[in-house]
């Protein structure tokens, strides 16, 4: 596998992918009934204006509030996902992709009725998680991807997913030489803990090595102060936390931190 895809997509090198995080949805405990779907909506809005006017090269529309995470999620998930974005379509100047939390085949089933360039989902291996026993069924969801025509659709698989731990007793160097032998993933995620949690660089050089001609993404805790050393070895990042005001998870996104840490990685490519 080569990594020409990343260009192809994002138009750049080391691309920023920014997370456009979605209020709670019907069904969820946090969801604002007063303020009902047009609240998600707008606030999906804002954020998406605010990332953009930063500068990122892509987002990623993920229900991040949706908290505690199924991973077999609800119809109704998919359905708001659905209709957020496709409010957002004319206001979406960048390539975007999709993260329904922790459902990879509806991932593939909302990015089939969006548009969406890519997906960010835990594919494979089977975990022990704050959300119960975890079993991906990687094959299964391959061949789902392929039943609904979704084949164009990049995948990213989160091989360290958080709040959850594979059940065997295997390196993460084995993890991804295996996952990229036997899914033959368009790239690798690597992160920390929780949101915003910084993926441990050992990890990411270790992952990196084993696996030179896959894309590797750090996948959480990239900020101002460490990008420089995370893109010194990944092949792009996830970018959540540290665009919203004061860096706190469930604040808006401030654009002027966007565009400090764009300003960084724009001035890192040259």
């Amino acid at each position: 596998m080569t990594r020409s895809w990343i260009e192809e997509v994002f138009g750049c090198r080391k691309p920023i992918i920014a997370m456009c995080h979605l209020n709670a949805l019907p069904g969820d405990p946090s969801f604002d009934k007063a303020q009902g779907m047009q609240g998600v909506v707008e606030w999906a809005r804002k954020d998406l204006l605010a990332l953009q006017q930063g500068g990122v090269d892509a987002v990623m529309f993920s229900n991040e509030f949706s908290l505690p995470y199924l991973t077999r999620v609800e119809t109704v998930t998919v359905a708001a996902m659905a209709r957020v974005i496709g409010e957002l379509l004319p206001d979406i100047g960048v390539p975007f992709g999709v993260n329904v939390l922790w459902d990879p085949a509806a991932s593939l089933d909302l990015a089939a009725a969006t548009g969406a360039r890519f997906v960010r989902e835990v594919f494979s291996g089977v975990y022990a998680s704050d959300f119960g026993l975890w079993n991906t069924r990687c094959g299964a969801v391959v061949r789902h991807q392929h039943g609904i025509g979704a084949e164009n659709v990049k995948l990213l698989f989160n091989i360290v997913p958080e709040a959850a731990r594979y059940l065997a007793d295997r390196d993460i160097v084995d993890i991804a030489r295996s996952t990229v032998f036997n899914n033959r993933p368009d790239g690798l995620c690597v992160s920390g803990l929780t949101a915003g949690v910084q993926t441990d660089r050992n990890i990411l050089q270790n992952v990196k090595d084993a696996v030179p001609d896959t894309p590797v993404f750090a996948n959480t805790g990239v900020r101002l102060e460490n990008v420089d050393e995370q893109l010194g070895i990944a092949d792009g990042a996830v970018v959540g936390t540290t665009f919203k005001y004061d860096g706190v998870f469930a604040n808006h996104v401030d654009h002027k931190r966007v565009k400090a840490f764009m300003d960084k990685v724009k001035a890192l490519r040259k």
